[in-house]
C-alpha cells in the first residue's frame, strides 16, 4: 500500500496506543499493519489503554519508537498526561514518542494544540493528510540502531 522505506537492519519494535477514553480500534490496526509493512514489530495495546498500562508495558519491552493514535477527539486533553508520564521513566525518556489522529472534537488542531503536545514531550504530532507520510518520514529518520542516539537526534 505504501512504499517500503529504509529497513532496520534487525527488526524494530514499536508499542502502539490510544488514549485512556479512546474505544477506536480500527486507527490501530492500520498503523500496526502501516509499521509491520515497514519491518517493524508491534506490539498494539488495543483500545482504551490507562496509562499507567502503557507506563509499565512500554518500560517491560524497551522499544524503539511508542506511537499514540486516537480519533475520539480527546487527545488534545489526554495525552498530555500521558507524554508526562512516559517521560517521568528513566528508562523510556529517550525513546521517540509520537501521537497524531484527530486530537480535538472541532478538527482544527491548530499551533497551541501542537506546541501543548510537544511541551509535554511529544517529538512529534502528526494529523491531517501529512500524517502517514508524515511517520514514514519520522521512521526513516530513526536511528538504525536501538538507543544509539537520543530521539532529540533522531526525530524530526
Amino acid at each position: 500500500m505504501y512504499p517500503h522505506h529504509q529497513p532496520p537492519d534487525g527488526p524494530r519494535h514499536a508499542v502502539l496506543t490510544t488514549i485512556a477514553s479512546d474505544s477506536h480500534t480500527w486507527n490501530l490496526l492500520f498503523l500496526q499493519l502501516l509499521l509491520e509493512e515497514q519491518g517493524w514489530e508491534v506490539t498494539n495495546l488495543g483500545a482504551c489503554v490507562p496509562v499507567g498500562a502503557l507506563v509499565e508495558e512500554a518500560a517491560a519491552r524497551r522499544p524503539d519508537l511508542i506511537v499514540v493514535s486516537t480519533v475520539n477527539g480527546h487527545g488534545a486533553e489526554e495525552a498530555p498526561g500521558l507524554a508526562r508520564a512516559v517521560r517521568a521513566v528513566p528508562a523510556l525518556a529517550e525513546v521517540p514518542l509520537v501521537v497524531g489522529g484527530k486530537l480535538d472534537t472541532s478538527g482544527s488542531t491548530g499551533p497551541d494544540v501542537h506546541a501543548a503536545l510537544t511541551d509535554a514531550g511529544f517529538d512529534a504530532v502528526l494529523t491531517g493528510a501529512s500524517a502517514v507520510p508524515g511517520l514514514l518520514a519520522l521512521l526513516d529518520g530513526l536511528p538504525e540502531h536501538r538507543h544509539g542516539r537520543s530521539h532529540a537526534d533522531a526525530v524530526r
